[in-house]
């Protein structure tokens, strides 16, 4: 390896640290809210219509945000992206918190909605933050394929020890189960102390990883004032990215991968505890099932780096995506008490998300790099936060399918210990299984059409090494 390409494994450990704070926070919420507030604080069909608000909401708050990055100017040592991730930490934190915080307990649930809608939404909001900065500056400390799969490794192991860490509230049970009234309501108020003690877990280990990351692991931002003055304005630069159809198509595609992730990581608790009937003392199984698929995400990552090396990233994306559809075929055919099978079939999706993980920040990266060379700035912040806006309506799509597919069952109204097994069963079957496997088809079919690779990327690298600055 050119010793110019070559990243020091300090600078890549620290960088790589981000993942934790990012996605402990991300992958926290994604696996414990929704079942905290369907089956404990008993939201009912009001979880839904939360869920759909905070996604309408995000796709305004994540380009805004992106942009505001952009547009800001140098902020001394901080620099810019630096200073939003720092203003944004302990805000981002204290959320974990108040996520499992519901003070109070009504009949009506309608207070308790407007303290859902609105915790969520503030987490968004410093989670956007905080997340959208993290992004921009990968491509832009990293500037060359070659920086940023060396980089992307030691970023998705600690995304891997980020999702285990934030699985780790899934050692205790998760639902209620009790049928008589007075045990439930005795086992609910035993679920909701525990949900807080998680949620201080959660802001702990959030901002005790973000510290090392933010003091040492990025480098001194610099930005000429000729290169800020090129900045397009925020509707100039919606404009622009939305025009840019190698864009459009990886944001569709990537949209299916998270519609797939965020739909497994949601449903992942009821699955395990109504079809694979995991009761209370054996919630560790679902734990070891999930860290089990971790550890073989962060396995097989070298796998992922050769198989886009060889074959292109585009290509290998496509590769993945195949046989992420291959490996959730079991998941349908699983049976009550199945504990071993299910760690298996669990643990074997380690290895598409893996390459899920590891292609999609370099795809973007020289989507990034192709608008820098026609227009001599990066401009990653609006990237990544219209990359966001999109993408989340990935959450709309898990909440609307898990919706319609509970319509058939009596988990139709909400969340409740008395209810048919047979039908509750197919519809989680269906849930983790068929829409997925839809969503990977999809993306796959936006991939075949994404042009930058082979020959237009080698291209578009020639072209943006005219503008040393940005290199």
């Amino acid at each position: 390896m050119n010793e110019k390409e070559k990243v020091p494994f300090k600078e890549k450990i620290l960088f790589g640290i981000s993942a934790i704070p990012d996605h402990v926070t991300y992958q926290g919420f994604s696996l414990l809210v929704f079942t905290y507030y369907f089956s404990v604080i008993e939201l009912k069909n009001l979880v839904w219509i939360g869920f759909i608000i905070w996604s309408i909401w995000n796709m305004i708050n994540d380009p805004v945000l992106g942009a505001l990055s952009d547009r800001t100017k140098q902020r001394g040592k901080l620099g810019k992206r630096r200073f939003f991730m720092i203003i944004s930490i302990v805000p981002l934190s204290l959320s974990m918190f108040f996520l499992f915080y519901v003070p109070f307990t009504t009949t009506t649930k309608i207070l308790e909605f407007a303290y859902f809608l609105t915790v969520i939404i503030v987490f968004e909001f410093f989670y956007t933050l905080f997340d959208v900065n993290i992004n921009a500056i990968f491509p832009e400390q990293f500037t060359t394929e070659s920086k940023r799969a060396q980089t992307n490794i030691p970023i998705k192991a600690f995304t891997v020890v980020a999702v285990i860490l934030a699985a780790v509230p899934t050692l205790t049970q998760q639902t209620p189960k009790e049928t008589n009234p007075v045990a439930l309501q005795a086992e609910i108020e035993m679920l909701r102390f525990n949900y807080i003690i998680w949620g201080i877990y959660l802001a702990l280990v959030v901002i005790i990883f973000a510290i090392p990351f933010l003091w040492k692991g990025i480098k001194p931002e610099k930005e000429l004032a000729e290169t800020y003055a090129k900045r397009p304005g925020f509707f100039e630069s919606l404009k622009s990215t939305l025009k840019n159809k190698n864009f459009v198509k990886f944001v569709i595609a990537n949209t299916m991968i998270w519609y797939v992730f965020n739909t497994l990581i949601t449903i992942f608790p009821l699955y395990f505890e109504h079809v694979i009937d995991i009761s209370a003392e054996e919630s560790f199984f679902k734990t070891l099932a999930l860290v089990s698929a971790l550890l073989v995400a962060a396995f097989v990552l070298p796998f992922h780096k050769w198989l886009g090396t060889k074959y292109g990233m585009r290509n290998a994306m496509m590769i993945t995506m195949t046989l992420w559809i291959g490996l959730l075929t079991p998941f349908f055919f699983i049976s009550s008490g199945d504990k071993i099978f299910g760690l298996i079939i669990t643990a074997a999706q380690g290895v598409s998300l893996s390459g899920a993980l590891f292609y999609v920040d370099i795809l973007l990266g020289d989507i990034i790099d192709e608008d820098a060379s026609r227009h001599g700035v990066k401009r990653s912040a609006s990237f990544y936060g219209i990359n966001a806006l999109i993408h989340r309506t990935s959450t709309i799509l898990t909440m609307m399918t898990i919706f319609i597919v509970f319509q058939g069952t009596d988990w139709a109204g909400g969340y409740t210990t008395i209810y048919d097994e047979a039908t509750v069963e197919l519809a989680l079957k269906l849930i983790i299984f068929v829409f997925p496997s839809i969503g990977c088809l999809i993306g796959i079919v936006f991939l075949k059409s994404f042009s930058l690779h082979g020959k237009e990327l080698e291209e578009m690298r020639e072209r943006l090494r005219k503008y040393p600055e940005l290199l």
